[in-house]
């Protein structure tokens, strides 16, 4: 009996940061390589060397396009990795924005001129080595496996890496997309893998129905509007965004709430949006329907897109109700900020958060209920009204990850639970254990794991 060893460098113990390793005797192979979030890009885990010498790494394989998933792929490329990088046409696409968003903002939070991870050449030269595979295509890559896409759901693009080496075969789920999706197609199950690596951001917790999910934004969107508020929507560029503006564009057009200002203030998400409308054929029945009746999902009356900043600058001095998205999506920086500095202390506004908000983030601040909060030198009180709204996630919550996870057995004989703080990792491979009788556990950063072949 072969073996192969599965070790995972991030990803274990915290959301974001996802990084595992597949090795045999003379391979190894890399699932996602992304940054660990929270609190700033140019933290010191970014910055510390690989703990695996990234020249002798043959395979990096992507689920998907989010940047705690591929934020340092230019470092591992500029220290050494010349292998292949394989994912979807669509994170390859909606790739090479974030990637160039993420230096943008380690540049801008440089202000003490520190070496920044990587550079524009390090993004090229990835790109060169990056190689596209649709989702159901059984491709051989390295010499030593094949690799299937299954769709996650998730996000445009996201996908399940199903790795076989010599008839056994591996899943990595990514990040499992929410059910059902405004956009997405369902996720795929996974049933003939005896290893499972799957996420548990929301292990611990549900999420909201989703019909509660579109009435709650509509009804709240309509009380701020009729006291004269402005709606921030701190959103993630990828996903939210486009799901945020379907939702309004259907108030809109069926008159459901009153027709004010939305101002689109994030010019990667207006690229990421023209990204979704280029590879809308992913899209589920209901928004593909809509599509084909000649309906513009993403586009109503009074929708402003601002890419220049002096014009985001200028939407506090537009008089009136208005609704604002924009990044980040846990207020860790970007064009939000300034706009929470200006209407965080309003009682008549609200910030609406509709994603997850990692620990140490301004976002996590709002949620768990801070009365003042520190923006930049500036101490804000925390008058507007702060709402939360979980059915937007994209992440599945904890019951539908009971349900995926027990498609997999009894043909899964060990489920590695990943990518969650650990009260929810934990608390999923209790319910894993005590509901399915899988066996399961939140492994250990660093730790090697010998699979069975």
């Amino acid at each position: 009996m072969s073996q192969c060893k599965l070790t995972f460098y991030g990803g274990v113990g915290r959301v974001t940061g996802s990084n595992f390793l597949l090795e045999g005797e003379n391979w190894k192979l890399l699932v996602d390589c992304g940054l660990a979030q929270g609190d700033r890009f140019c933290d010191e885990d970014n910055k510390k060397a690989f703990p695996y010498e990234p020249e002798t790494i043959n395979v990096l394989c992507v689920t998907h396009a989010h940047i705690d998933h591929i934020g340092r792929i230019p470092k591992l490329v500029h220290d050494g990795f010349r292998g292949k990088i394989y994912s979807t046409p669509e994170t390859k696409s909606l790739a090479k924005l974030l990637l160039a968003d993420a230096l943008n903002v380690m540049k801008n939070e440089n202000t003490k001129g520190a070496v920044l991870l990587y550079t524009e050449a390090d993004i090229e030269h990835t790109f060169e080595l990056w190689e596209t595979i649709s989702y159901h295509k059984e491709t051989p890559i390295g010499g030593f496996c094949t690799m299937y896409l299954k769709n996650a759901g998730h996000v445009l693009g996201s996908s399940i890496i199903e790795i076989t080496v010599n008839g056994t075969k591996i899943a990595f789920t990514g990040d499992l997309g929410n059910t059902p999706a405004l956009l997405m197609k369902d996720t795929e199950p996974v049933t003939d893998a005896q290893y499972l690596v799957m996420d548990s951001v929301y292990g611990d917790r549900n999420h909201e129905p989703p019909k509660d999910r579109t009435e709650k934004l509509k009804n709240i969107l309509r009380s701020t509007i009729l006291r004269g508020g402005a709606a921030l929507i701190p959103a993630f560029s990828l996903e939210r965004t486009q799901v945020i503006l379907y939702e309004i564009n259907n108030f809109i057009e069926n008159h459901e709430i009153p027709s004010v200002p939305v101002y689109l203030d994030s010019p990667l998400a207006i690229r990421i949006t023209e990204i979704y409308q280029q590879f809308s054929a992913d899209f589920n029945a209901r928004a593909s329907a809509e599509i084909a009746s000649g309906d513009d999902i993403f586009t109503f009356p009074k929708l402003v897109s601002v890419v220049n900043g002096r014009d985001s600058q200028k939407i506090s001095r537009m008089s009136g109700p208005k609704i604002i998205i924009a990044g980040s999506g846990m207020s860790t920086g970007g064009r939000i900020v300034h706009h929470e500095l200006e209407y965080l202390s309003d009682a008549k506004s609200t910030i609406i958060i509709v994603g997850y908000q990692a620990a140490g983030s301004l976002g996590r601040e709002l949620e768990d209920g801070a009365r003042s909060v520190k923006i930049g030198e500036q101490t804000v009180p925390v008058r507007a009204e702060i709402q939360m709204i979980s059915g937007y996630s994209s992440h599945k919550d904890s019951d539908h990850l009971v349900e995926f996870a027990s498609l997999a057995l009894p043909k899964a004989k060990k489920i590695f639970v990943v990518m969650g703080e650990p009260k929810s990792s934990l608390f999923l491979v209790q319910r894993l254990r005590d509901y399915l009788g899988a066996s399961a556990l939140m492994p250990e950063i660093g730790k090697p794991y010998i699979l069975e072949f």
